[in-house]
């Protein structure tokens, strides 16, 4: 598939936009998925690219977390396993979905999980005793968590440390930083079955990654100067507004 420089312009744009709001309240992918489809990559497609490039954002912060010891290997791995594999059942089912029914069903997707981003700020989970085992939460919570990234994936990092809190009763911190290597292997997963099927698009993919570790490097620089309420805002705005484009395009409505 071949790009114009406008194209990838815009995708390096998104990508660096969408590096930077991740940064600094999460969500990144309510925008980057939404470009991929409204630039013209095929749905399938642009689920696997995108894969691509956050592979590459949850690869690293997971490596910085290991490397500060902020996480245990040991006590992870057995938990990314599980959401290794969920993730791998969950990108084979939907190389299946007819292409026409995932160009619907993909803005559909993402429109819920914009309206749960755009609300999830008002809830509010305290660390309490764990509602289930460790053992049950491994063997159902995180496979159908990834299951979930392995056919869509945005939200999929708050789902994570969401149920970590919530289920496992976890401290908040340290449920964001176990759903960022969680995260990862759900990824590599989902961007191996996707590699194999042939349902990449390199050219925007290299060049999203590009945008989003600029974005990434910007927004750190930003941690706590700005409120991430409005920022939600702004991602979920700009997501509807491209998923409008694409309804357009598409129906004409």
């Amino acid at each position: 598939m071949e790009f114009t420089l406008e194209i990838l312009a815009f995708l390096f744009i998104a990508a660096a936009v969408a590096g930077f709001m991740d940064t600094l309240a999460g969500g990144g992918g309510l925008i980057t998925v939404p470009a991929l489809v409204v630039s013209g990559v095929p749905p399938l497609a642009a689920l696997g690219t995108n894969k691509l490039q956050s592979s590459f954002g949850s690869g690293t912060a997971s490596f910085l977390l290991f490397k500060r010891k902020k996480i245990d290997w040991q006590e992870l791995r057995p938990m990314m396993i599980a959401a290794f594999i969920g993730s791998v059942i969950g990108t084979v089912i939907v190389q299946f979905i007819d292409a026409k029914l995932l160009g619907f069903i993909i803005p559909l997707v993402l429109v819920i999980i914009a309206a749960y981003f755009i609300t999830a700020p008002y809830f509010k989970f305290e660390s309490t005793k764990p509602r289930i085992s460790a053992s049950l939460y491994q063997k159902t919570v995180l496979p159908v968590i990834g299951m979930y990234d392995g056919m869509f994936g945005p939200g999929t990092g708050s789902f994570l440390a969401v149920a970590g809190v919530s289920l496992r009763g976890l401290e908040l911190i340290k449920a964001t930083a176990t759903a960022k290597p969680l995260n990862f292997a759900t990824n590599i997963a989902s961007l191996i079955v996707f590699i194999f099927a042939g349902q990449l698009v390199w050219a925007a993919g290299l060049t999203m990654i590009v945008g989003q570790v600029l974005g990434a490097w910007i927004g750190s620089h930003y941690l706590f100067k700005v409120n991430p309420k409005i920022l939600r805002i702004l991602i979920v705005t700009i997501c509807l507004v491209m998923l409008g484009q694409y309804w357009f395009k598409q129906y004409g409505v």
